[in-house]
């Protein structure tokens, strides 16, 4: 690449991932809605991994209960989550990536990174990319070009699937100004819903919002933070320092709801003693400890404590401990999880997403 080519930022999605490397194990679901989640039983408590596009035309979409993905689409083949095989998948996607020319990678996923390029025709280097990865890994992938990290993130979705779109500066808000602001990457629904109560409600009026207003409400940081993202500006530096885990978690849902608490405490105890060997292998102290709670039906609470930095299991299981004589008692439990947070080494990549501040 010449030095004197423009610096791109490109944001690669893989195309239904889980779904995809399901199917190319069998063949015979090509076409078919499939769906992959928990252990493949819709009679059990499980939720959606991911779905087809053939799923996703009868409603159903991740995150949402099994038995009713199941109910969404009947005809749909329901499948167990397979970790390994789409780690090994990912794996091939990246090494794929690293290998293109002048690419800085930035891996965000299992399914998607971004890679900082220099080039002058951004379209036909992410149609090399495309092909290079289906060549590979027989994958589609779809990918966003932009100026920036977030405007390459949001263009994404005006590529898919197996498509190209670009979002710069000089298109933002002709392409945004009028999408909700939740179509935006970093806002979510409680976000969006603060924003309404503000009188915000596309991403036009986010861009040109009060800053004052955005920071009484959300802090100095996130305040002024949420206007950048209305406008689509930060960082266009793509970081390939590898990502360091703040903590490692681990929870489960009980396919009967437990009710008493000695039955309680074994499971919060089961669940630490996976975290702990995960921590252990990352040679840093933990530092603060964390519970799940969801009740039946389906309320939800965290909560979470400071500790000393600490080595010590033993002292990492008592202080989570202490965390469960705050669960309501005589309330039955649908799922628990468990989180322990860790020191962060001092070159570890700074914030929580690449969107802030590029880091």
């Amino acid at each position: 690449m010449s030095d004197s080519a423009t610096p791109w930022v490109l944001h690669v999605d893989l195309d239904q991932f889980i779904a995809a490397v399901e199917v190319l194990r069998r063949p015979e679901l090509a076409g078919r809605p499939v769906i992959v989640g928990g252990r493949g039983d819709p009679t059990e408590r499980a939720v959606v991994s991911t779905a087809s596009y053939e799923a996703r035309a009868f409603g159903v979409g991740s995150g949402m209960p099994l038995r009713i993905a199941a109910r969404k689409a009947p005809d749909a083949v329901i499948l167990p989550v397979d970790a390994p095989t789409y780690t090994a998948a990912s794996e091939e996607v990246m090494a794929t990536l690293r290998a293109q020319p002048g690419a800085v990678v930035q891996v965000l996923g299992w399914d998607e990174a971004f890679l900082g390029v220099r080039t002058h025709d951004p379209e036909a280097y992410a149609r090399g990319v495309q092909r290079a990865v289906l060549e590979r890994t027989r994958l589609h992938c779809s990918v966003g070009i932009g100026d920036t990290l977030v405007r390459a993130k949001n263009a994404t979705d005006f590529g898919k699937p197996r498509g190209l779109f670009r979002l710069t500066a000089d298109n933002w808000l002709e392409v945004m100004g009028d999408r909700p602001t939740i179509a935006l990457w970093g806002v979510g629904s409680k976000i969006s819903k603060r924003l309404a109560g503000l009188g915000i409600l596309i991403v036009s009026q986010l861009a040109e919002a009060d800053e004052a207003v955005l920071a009484a409400e959300f802090g100095p940081r996130m305040g002024p933070w949420y206007r950048q993202l209305g406008r689509g500006d930060g960082s266009a530096v793509v970081d390939d320092t590898p990502w360091v885990a703040r903590g490692h978690g681990r929870e489960t849902t009980f396919q009967q709801d437990l009710a008493d608490r000695g039955e309680i405490e074994r499971a919060v105890r089961d669940l630490l003693a996976q975290v702990l060997e995960d921590v252990t292998a990352e040679g840093r102290p933990v530092v603060g400890v964390g519970l799940k709670v969801r009740y039946a039906p389906f309320l939800t609470k965290t909560f979470v404590h400071k500790v000393a930095p600490t080595f010590d299991r033993e002292t990492v299981v008592a202080e989570t401990m202490t965390l469960v004589d705050r669960i309501e008692p005589d309330r039955p439990v649908r799922l628990l999880g468990v989180r322990a947070e860790m020191q962060m080494p001092d070159d570890a990549r700074e914030g929580h997403t690449p969107t802030r501040g590029g880091r």
